[in-house]
């Protein structure tokens, strides 16, 4: 090799940006990033360690564990980051005081999971009127029971948080016949995707009218709890729940004595407040329950869908240009615009 050619590669890798790359302790690098490899050094972080040695020279930080508490742990370490990017929706582990009120972007994954999370709910609410549960445990004991099942078409939804998520919900919905009403941070006189939307404080004044709740808000000081005991009480009682939001959105406990009680038919829980859920916990064992390992959104494709849109981010922030999805930090959220 030439003095020249050494020259070249040495400038060349001093050119990579240096990318962390912080996941959960067993995952691997997501796949489809090695497309960025000419210019962005990634540095894998996965524990204490690792991470507190990446982010002392990133520019940019990459998160694909959304639970993480470690960032908030070792930020002080993190001196050249200038821009964070969360491959998830929910960005509630990273608005931490430090982060959320600093002038660094904070980007998500707005926009990957919202059609998979519709048919996901859209599935549940089929599940509880189809009877499809109690038929799949007929047919292990082998028994044939004629049974009479619901209609969809005409029925109330209620759909809390209606952001892009709560949109491709509500769209489906309409789209099989169901009457669908959203619950939003402010109201809406006029609404595409829904026949009206509500403030969020006429929460429980429209609960009672909702035969579907569909819980799709992001996880914010104003949502934490929003689901208690009031509004599991303000809820019909032939009501279903389904949250693909956020675990802390529901108090745990009342959902239980809902349950147990008879306030609400069921639920359909995707998302908990201890996850993964302990393999004792009482939800487990309420046949008006479905449950699902936080996976409404994680189609076939999902890691490789996360990495392009991070890609396109990332040609952005290396032209100077304006990020997509950018979180407003007080808010919690991507604001529409």
């Amino acid at each position: 090799m030439t003095d020249q050619t050494q020259s070249s590669t040495a400038s060349a890798a001093k050119a990579r940006i240096p990318v962390a790359v912080l996941t959960a302790a067993d995952e691997s690098l997501p796949p489809g990033l090695e497309e960025i490899q000419d210019s962005a050094e990634l540095v894998h972080a996965r524990d204490a360690d690792s991470l507190r040695g990446a982010l002392r020279k990133a520019q940019v930080l990459l998160v694909t564990d959304f639970r993480t508490r470690l960032l908030e742990q070792y930020w002080s370490e993190a001196q050249e980051i200038s821009w964070v990017h969360a491959t998830s929706a929910g960005v509630d582990a990273m608005l931490f005081p430090a982060l959320r009120d600093s002038d660094i972007p904070l980007t998500n994954a707005k926009g990957i999971f919202d059609r998979p999370i519709a048919e996901f709910v859209l599935g549940q609410i089929l599940a509880f009127a189809k009877d499809m549960p109690r038929s799949w445990h007929l047919q292990q004991q082998r028994r044939w029971q004629h049974r009479e099942t619901e209609r969809i078409e005409g029925r109330r939804v209620l759909v809390v948080g209606a952001g892009s998520i709560g949109r491709q919900i509500a769209r489906l919905l309409r789209a099989v016949g169901m009457l669908v009403q959203g619950v939003a941070r402010k109201p809406r006189q006029s609404d595409p995707d829904f026949d009206r939307v509500h403030g969020q404080d006429q929460l429980l004044h429209v609960l009672p009218d909702a035969e579907f709740v569909v819980l799709a808000t992001p996880l914010t000081a104003d949502t934490r709890g929003l689901i208690g005991h009031e509004a599991l009480k303000a809820m019909r009682r032939d009501a279903r729940l389904i949250n693909i939001a956020r675990g802390p959105v529901v108090q745990t406990a009342a959902l239980l004595d809902a349950l147990r009680g008879g306030w609400i038919a069921g639920a359909a829980l995707d998302v908990f407040e201890e996850e993964p859920l302990p393999s004792h916990h009482p939800l487990y064992s309420l046949s008006n329950v479905l449950l699902s390992a936080h996976m409404a959104g994680d189609v076939i494709g999902w890691r490789e869908a996360l990495s392009a849109q991070f890609i396109d981010n990332f040609r952005r922030w290396q032209r100077g240009e304006p990020l997509a999805n950018q979180v407003d930090k007080q808010l919690g959220y991507v604001a529409s615009s």
